[in-house]
């Protein structure tokens, strides 16, 4: 897509979306569950025949119905990704988020795929296909689970009735430390699969969250699902023309402004900054 083409461009309906990924994962994803086929990744990173499937099924799907948009997908090269996250549109995929708990038996993992159109997400689904749950969002137009409208429920008053969802061992160990010893929350869970725990924030299912470095197709569907049903997150570092790209980001997020206040307030007392 040229770049005078991209204020006209009118994204695909996030329903349409939805029943293509619905689909997909349904045949790749359980299918493969509890016998996938498993390799490593020259990275030491896991990925199974449920991934490749989800991608190329994407892939092909996706070209058939648009195919002035190409898709950046997380089994590429690093290559490959660089040159599609500079275009002005595309697709960015996670076929399995949460691979290692797919591959272990663990019931917690999705399917994520976000439309990035000028370096923003403005389409986003994540499906769980465990349990039948398919969230999705469109920038500016809200956020659904399942076709209900998703809005985030009243929040707890205050950081010591929350739940939050912290991935300890990609912090400092000075700050997993104090958040061991001293939590500033109720209780804190790590599921392992980051696009699906965007979501359940957007459920109200946790009230908090902080990651030391989540990777662009970790992110990008999941998050817009969070602020597309009320939540907040930290500003963006800086980039080139304010877009998206394949910098490691950390995260902070909190289901309303007065506990994310409250929540990076602390977290910068302790010495943690999402910039």
């Amino acid at each position: 897509m040229h770049r005078a083409d991209v204020e006209t461009f009118a994204p695909p309906d996030s329903r349409q979306l939805q029943q293509l990924v619905v689909g997909i994962a349904e045949s790749e994803v359980l299918s493969r569950y509890h016998h996938a086929r498993v390799t490593r990744k020259a990275d030491g990173s896991l990925v199974t025949d449920a991934d490749l499937a989800v991608q190329a099924g994407l892939v092909e799907a996706l070209a058939a119905r648009w195919p002035e948009i190409p898709l950046m997908g997380e089994e590429m090269t690093r290559e490959q990704q660089q040159s599609l996250v500079e275009r002005d549109s595309y697709w960015c995929v996670d076929p399995l988020d949460g691979t290692t708990n797919y591959s272990s038996g663990l019931p917690y993992f999705a399917t994520s795929l976000a439309l990035v159109v000028s370096g923003q997400a403005v389409l986003g689904v994540v499906y769980d296909p465990v349990r039948g749950e398919c969230f999705r969002a469109e920038r500016g137009r809200g956020a659904w689970l399942n076709d209900e409208p998703l809005i985030l429920p009243p929040a707890p008053q205050c950081l010591q009735e929350c739940i939050a969802l912290v991935d300890m061992k990609r912090l400092t160990p000075e700050l997993a430390r104090r958040l061991a010893e001293h939590p500033p929350y109720r209780s804190q869970r790590c599921f392992g699969a980051i696009a699906l725990e965007w979501c359940w924030l957007a459920a109200g299912r946790a009230h908090l969250n902080l990651h030391g470095g989540q990777k662009l197709w970790d992110y990008a569907a999941g998050r817009l699902i969070f602020t597309e049903a009320g939540g907040v997150v930290a500003d963006e570092p800086a980039q080139p023309g304010g877009r998206l790209g394949l910098a490691v980001k950390p995260a902070i997020g909190a289901v309303d402004q007065a506990l994310f206040r409250a929540w990076q307030g602390w977290l910068e007392e302790a010495g943690f900054r999402a910039c």
